[in-house]
């Protein structure tokens, strides 16, 4: 692969492992679903289809960045609230 996209499609990979460490179903579950996914595209070669790939894997960084910050802010509530009921 000698496309000058590689670079980042390893960053974009290893951020992505990086973050499905902490993933809700497990790191296992993440990793094997996201070897299949960038294997899945291994063939593509147009640079705009790179590109477009490129951008649905930030988004999905994006997305499981919101998940993490989420349930950190949901824990932190449920530490220093209590509830109307009690």
């Amino acid at each position: 692969m000698t496309n000058p996209l590689r670079y980042e499609v390893l960053n974009l990979y290893k951020n992505l492992l990086y973050l499905g460490k902490e993933y809700p179903k497990g790191a296992d579950y993440f990793r094997t679903r996201l070897k299949a996914a960038f294997l899945k595209n291994k063939d593509v070669k147009e640079p705009e289809k790179i590109k477009e790939l490129l951008a649905r894997g930030e988004f999905v960084m994006k997305e499981l960045e919101a998940l993490y910050f989420l349930r950190k802010y949901r824990a932190l509530k449920q530490r220093y609230y209590e509830e109307d009921g009690k």
